[in-house]
């Protein structure tokens, strides 16, 4: 389970907003101590909105973060299930071996 937030989303959304309405564009470190969040979480949060604009291509949207998120919890399932199956194959092969004697 993911640790809970810190901050919540509208104050997420309301200072990104508050940064790209800004002209001339304020310093962020300065933004970040008027609204009371960490420098670097709003820095953060930032970039990530540059890159949901498309203004960044060096980092992925969000939908994408989602997206690779998503097939990840799907492929670890997948695995698991894969494990599962390769071990009850295996069991039943044991029991259905001819050669094998009974007692």
């Amino acid at each position: 389970m993911a640790a809970p937030k810190k901050y919540p989303n509208e104050l997420r959304e309301r200072a990104v907003r508050l940064y790209f309405e800004s002209d001339p564009r304020p310093v962020i470190r300065r933004l970040a101590e008027q609204l009371g969040v960490h420098h670097e979480a709003l820095r953060t949060w930032i970039r990530q909105a540059q890159a949901d604009r498309g203004q960044r291509s060096d980092l992925p949207t969000s939908a994408e973060v989602e997206e690779l998120r998503r097939l990840r919890k799907e492929n670890a399932e997948l695995r698991r299930a894969n494990e599962s199956l390769k071990a009850a194959s295996a069991f039943f092969a044991q029991e259905m071996d001819p050669t094998k004697r009974r007692y």
